[in-house]
């Protein structure tokens, strides 16, 4: 006895189903790959605000560089390691030398625990010192 489809019969074959599959399983990998991605980059971009967040607290503490001491040259902050380096400033330009103010360049590294450095320069002014 031989078996025929009726026309009225409806569905799926074998074959759509396992194409249709095959296609659900395609596009949720790049679902969970853009997610595994995204993640990823927000866990870096966390970890870099709070290496900066960690910069600016030092920076924000420093005494004048003529109060500094040794101890305030290196320590720890939130877990993060940092090093200050005081030097006088020559930024090419002439001298000015009856201004009260000496520019001096402050170098800030800072180490998080994971490895990452961040590191920056500014110029501060202070008081030249009376002769």
């Amino acid at each position: 006895m031989s078996r025929r489809r009726h026309r009225d019969e409806r569905g799926f074959t074998m074959v759509e189903v396992v194409v249709a599959l095959a296609l659900l399983a395609a596009g949720l990998a790049a679902i969970a790959s853009l997610v595994a991605t995204t993640a990823t980059g927000a866990r870096t971009l966390e970890q870099r605000v709070a290496l900066a967040e960690a910069a600016r607290l030092v920076a924000t503490a420093l005494p004048r560089p003529e109060a500094m001491t040794a101890a305030d040259l290196a320590g720890t902050v939130a877990g993060h390691r940092y090093e200050v380096r005081v030097s006088p400033y020559f930024g090419g330009g002439a001298a000015v030398a009856d201004s009260p103010w000496l520019p001096v360049l402050v170098e800030l590294r800072v180490r998080a625990p994971s490895g990452a450095v961040f590191a920056t320069e500014t110029v501060r002014l202070q008081r030249r010192p009376k002769p």
